[in-house]
């Protein structure tokens, strides 16, 4: 069971003093190549960075791209897909890292090997448009041993952060502040992981079906709901929920694809011997979420970024979240739940069958996901990858 929290991931930051001294002293010595850029992506092969290496590929071939794994099986994925790879732990990674002229990250200096960084042109890709309020922002990032030291190195760990691209001038907004940034460091270009959500459909179905298998010509229901630093979701369904979810999917011709976020503490298998329409896509088996958005109908979520991505879509989002006062009061958001859900949140999964049984209910759902889309997402073209690799390379040249 993934055990990651703020916590954990903070003490072992502090333990690691004397490897990021060592990292500091080298890259006063080691010089950087500026044609060498290195990718990595917190939640495995995919997401912007992805995105930004196939496109820097295509646009210059005398770019050396290296993608960095964080264990054998990326390693493994990340050659299946044609990437040059290697493992950011050990002595290689750390070189390569040490090395780079740029560095693409999507979570933080840790996709990378954090210890090389200082000194690289950083561009921090970051991994959804934020809604529940993040890095410095956030007020569980600190709960944990050394609060003041820990902000104070994480807005050091920010500053180091050359650009980052943005979907909105909201989200641009978020995102300077998250980071400690100035306005010149962000720039509204689009999100390079919202280009595959807008691509043709037919791939993203192909997928899906080798994820969780054949599902026809069915509806597509993804559960989809965020994570709780540690904590269980508050719903997971009781025995009769499930038999009621079963019973409306086999009515409806559709099937719930349940996908837990990656460090999720809770245990949804026990719906899946209740109905052959109940099936799992864990972050094992499909790292990146959006390149199977497109086959996706109707999305389930709480308070999940990907409401973002998937709004894209037009098609409708139901907002599932009985703890929405506590966890606006402990996380924090940047705008008001209603604000983002449009006011049809609901608490339990009998409101949410009866919103998706009615057919005004989810043409009501519908028109609130492009309403989403068109405040927060300013580039509905596609180009949002190649608009941020322009970017970047303008950026590489005035610094130049």
């Amino acid at each position: 069971m993934p055990n990651f929290t703020f916590a954990r991931a903070n003490a072992g930051k502090l333990a690691s003093a004397p490897l990021y001294a060592f990292g500091w002293i080298a890259s006063l010595v080691v010089r950087r190549r500026p044609n060498l850029w290195v990718f990595a992506c917190g939640s495995g092969v995919g997401e912007g960075a992805l995105e930004l290496y196939n496109h820097a590929r295509e646009s210059n071939r005398s770019l050396r791209l290296v993608w960095l794994a964080r264990d054998r099986n990326e390693l493994a994925e990340a050659r299946r897909v044609g990437l040059t790879v290697a493992l950011r732990s050990g002595w290689r990674g750390f070189r390569l890292t040490l090395r780079a002229g740029v560095i693409v990250v999507t979570h933080g200096l840790g996709d990378a090997n954090r210890f090389g960084t200082r000194g690289a042109y950083i561009v921090q890709l970051w991994h959804g448009i934020p809604l529940k309020k993040i890095q410095l922002d956030s007020p569980t990032t600190f709960r944990s041993v050394a609060p003041r030291l820990l902000r104070a190195l994480y807005r050091r760990s920010a500053s180091a952060i050359d650009f980052v691209p943005a979907a909105s001038p909201t989200s641009a907004a978020r995102l300077r502040s998250a980071f400690g940034l100035p306005e010149s460091r962000v720039a509204v270009t689009g999100d390079p992981r919202d280009d595959v959500v807008l691509r043709d459909a037919r791939p993203a179905r192909e997928l899906l079906a080798k994820a969780i298998g054949d599902y026809g010509t069915e509806r597509i229901i993804l559960f989809a709901p965020t994570w709780r630093d540690g904590d269980p979701d508050p719903v997971i369904p009781t025995r009769a929920e499930w038999e009621e979810l079963a019973a409306f999917l086999e009515s409806t011709a559709s099937v719930l694809v349940i996908r837990p976020h990656p460090h999720s503490a809770s245990n949804y298998h026990s719906g899946l011997g209740i109905s052959s329409r109940i099936r799992m896509l864990p972050a094992a088996v499909q790292g990146d979420i959006n390149p199977v958005l497109p086959a996706t109908d109707v999305l389930v979520t709480d308070f999940s970024s990907i409401a973002f991505d998937f709004a894209l879509l037009g098609r409708p989002i139901a907002f599932l979240a009985p703890d929405v006062d506590r966890y606006s009061a402990t996380r924090g958001l940047y705008e008001p739940y209603r604000d983002f859900s449009g006011g049809s949140e609901v608490s339990t999964w009998s409101d949410v069958i009866a919103l998706l049984a009615n057919s005004a209910a989810l043409a009501r759902l519908a028109r609130h996901a492009e309403a989403l889309a068109s405040k927060h997402q300013t580039f509905r073209d596609g180009r949002n990858t190649e608009r941020v690799y322009e970017e970047v390379l303008t950026r590489l040249g005035k610094r130049e």
